[in-house]
């Protein structure tokens, strides 16, 4: 499974092609507003001397924009941003773009909208049928949030861990494939919330061995159960955290190892 949301950073923006970073550019801008819903992009000359790039790299970019469903170009108008009901929201780049202009608390719940909608069901699955080897992988990771010493970042990548690892265990690619929103949404609640050892997070560990317990019995309606706790407790954090703050989302951001690309 690709992780999208937490690839080091060590090498930098600058080993992308020019593609890719054209579209990093274009994309978070879009995200940002600064090219509004229905706007239109500026041309491709001035693009081209914007970004000291070819005319082909721009039309490769506008193509990959436009599968992201995020513009659309039109004959004799030009490219046209879309209506956000358009987008790809399962993107991993688009959800990383929301990151990189101070993610809202309404993005957040939405996000955990969908972990909600999935990731209890999720967890029935693997109640039934999981191997012995998952299961005990889960519970290893389960016990690695009890470890001493957690910051933010690495509680947060271990919390990553344990999800991911269910999603692999459910034997369903369809599971599979929502891993960079179970990411975003973590990364999320890290992100605006206060060091673990303030803000309620201690018992972590505990939650999450309940699922691995009901997933051990073979318990799938328990299984769900114990997900859905898991996954409130985590939206209570982010409404508790705009609650407290003006802007939440503009903290310090987690280390590169788990930050938004």
């Amino acid at each position: 499974m690709r992780n999208k949301l937490i690839e080091t950073r060590k090498t930098g923006r600058r080993t992308r092609t020019s593609h890719a970073q054209v579209v990093d550019e274009l994309g978070k801008a879009i995200v940002a507003g600064t090219y509004p819903v229905g706007s239109i992009l500026p041309g491709d000359t001035e693009l081209a001397q914007r970004f000291k790039v070819s005319r082909t790299v721009l039309r490769e970019t506008m193509k990959t924009l436009a599968a992201k469903g995020m513009v659309v170009a039109k004959a004799r108008v030009g490219t046209r941003v879309t209506e956000k009901n358009l987008w790809n929201m399962f993107d991993s780049e688009i959800i990383a773009w929301h990151f990189d202009n101070d993610v809202t608390e309404e993005f957040l719940l939405q996000l955990y909208d969908i972990r909600l909608a999935v990731e209890p069901f999720a967890a029935g699955l693997v109640a039934e049928r999981a191997n012995a080897e998952e299961i005990e992988t889960l519970r290893g990771l389960a016990e690695e949030m009890a470890a001493s010493g957690h910051t933010a970042d690495s509680l947060a990548l271990a919390d990553l861990h344990f999800h991911l690892a269910l999603a692999e265990a459910s034997h369903n690619p369809f599971m599979r494939t929502l891993g960079s929103l179970i990411e975003a949404a973590l990364v999320g609640m890290f992100r605006i919330s206060t060091p673990p050892s303030e803000n309620g997070f201690a018992n972590i560990a505990e939650t999450h061995m309940r699922i691995v317990d009901a997933i051990a019995s073979g318990d799938s309606a328990a299984a769900r159960r114990a997900m859905e706790v898991v996954i409130l407790d985590g939206r209570d954090h982010v409404r508790e955290a705009f609650a407290t703050s003006d802007s939440p989302a503009a903290t310090e951001p987690l280390s590169p190892e788990i930050s938004p690309k």
